[in-house]
């Protein structure tokens, strides 16, 4: 017996094998690859999945840090100006934070005095242009009665009040009360003021993280990302600038009244791709038909238009260049997937996350820490900033 069970355990695996094999060549080599695809594709979709719900699960912390995160992007090009001209850390740190406060706090301030100002006005002609609007949809070609236009206000209302309801959903995803907000505001100012202080340091502890063998590309890749999130946030602040003066300008010419908070909606709503640009453009031309008639609106249309086609053929291709490679078609979707997932927060960090991921598989997928390809001495993420002899990073 004992004799007899290596030969049959060695039979029995032969025959085993060659069943499996002669069932593998039966299978079409294309139904193989596309089983082959289908798995891997699930094991990503799952990874995504998990790591989403972790997000969502840790919003309080992770949307506070992606906040801070984009804002040093946005200070990094002063930041490390300053850090040039020999200024101190500590004094570099003060004067971008306090300069940036500032900005916001007079922008905000010129936006609420100028509405304190022309709301009246405005809350007027607009409920005298809705009546001319109202008593023409009757009177016109149309000849809609009184009970089909209150339905059909009340089916857009409700529909505006679903799409506010899923925005304001993933805005206040990082608290419903006053005190998560507050919250939420102090962790980002404390982790914009650690990235500030000491990114050097924290970007060690990071690919300190992973194994030895993992670090120079984990190092590389986020060098990378980095060099591109601050590219994206610089070209986007230079372009959300260039945009507000030219809608809040051609504004102020046309005589449209709260040109100031136009121009401030522009500026805040460029940061969001495309669905910022068509939310304040609308709101410019809104302004103009229901204050001063459809020519003057039109004409509005034509500058809103005209700008964003500069800003999208012209100063999105020229200032970011090749750095930041996403797809007009990707940025929409992306912006889309955030918002339903996220609300305005998830539109916010949509795109920006999408340029780094982009360019991190490319680093990754080329091997760009051995070749050297895609990654240029001295654009690095924490080595383009001059050390100060007083603070020691």
């Amino acid at each position: 017996m004992s004799d007899e069970k290596p030969g049959r355990s060695f039979f029995d695996a032969l025959r085993i094998r060659t069943v499996a094999s002669e069932t593998s060549t039966s299978v079409p080599r294309g139904l193989r690859l596309a089983t082959a695809y289908a798995w891997r594709f699930l094991v990503v979709a799952a990874a995504v999945g998990v790591a989403i719900w972790i997000v969502i699960q840790l919003k309080l912390l992770v949307i506070p840090l992606l906040i801070a995160i984009l804002i040093a992007a946005l200070l990094w090009p002063g930041f490390t100006w300053l850090l040039a001209h020999r200024v101190p850390r500590w004094a570099a740190i003060v004067i971008s934070v306090l300069a940036t406060i500032a900005v916001i706090t007079g922008l905000l301030w010129l936006a609420i005095w100028q509405i304190s100002q022309q709301w009246a006005s405005v809350q007027g002609r607009t409920v005298e242009a809705v009546r001319q609007l109202r008593q023409y949809l009757i009177d016109g070609p149309l000849h809609l009665t009184s009970e089909q236009i209150d339905g059909l206000l009340r089916q857009g209302w409700e529909f505006l009040e679903q799409q506010a309801s899923l925005l304001w959903t993933g805005a206040l995803a990082i608290g419903s009360t006053v005190g998560h907000v507050a919250t939420g505001a102090l962790l980002v100012l404390f982790i914009l003021l650690c990235i500030l202080a000491d990114g050097g340091g924290i970007w060690r502890w990071v690919t300190r993280l992973f194994p030895r063998a993992a670090r120079p590309a984990v190092d590389g890749a986020g060098r990378t990302g980095w060099r591109t999130v601050v590219t994206y946030a610089r070209t986007q602040l230079l372009v959300a600038t260039i945009d507000a003066t030219g809608i809040g300008l051609g504004a102020l010419l046309l005589g449209v009244p709260l040109a100031a908070p136009i121009a401030v909606l522009v500026f805040l709503g460029a940061f969001i791709p495309f669905v910022g640009a068509v939310v304040t453009g609308a709101l410019a031309v809104f302004l103009a038909l229901v204050y001063n008639g459809p020519w003057i609106a039109l004409w509005m249309l034509v500058i809103v238009l005209g700008v964003q086609q500069l800003e999208g053929h012209i100063l999105q291709p020229l200032l970011m260049g090749s750095a930041v490679k996403v797809h007009p078609l990707a940025v929409v979707i992306v912006v889309a997937g955030g918002a339903m997932i996220a609300g305005i927060p998830g539109a916010l960090f949509a795109v920006p996350l999408a340029a780094f991921v982009n360019v991190v598989v490319l680093y990754v997928s080329r091997r760009s820490w051995e070749t050297g390809v895609g990654l240029r001495p001295g654009e690095a993420i924490w080595s383009t900033v001059p050390r100060d002899r007083s603070t020691r990073t």
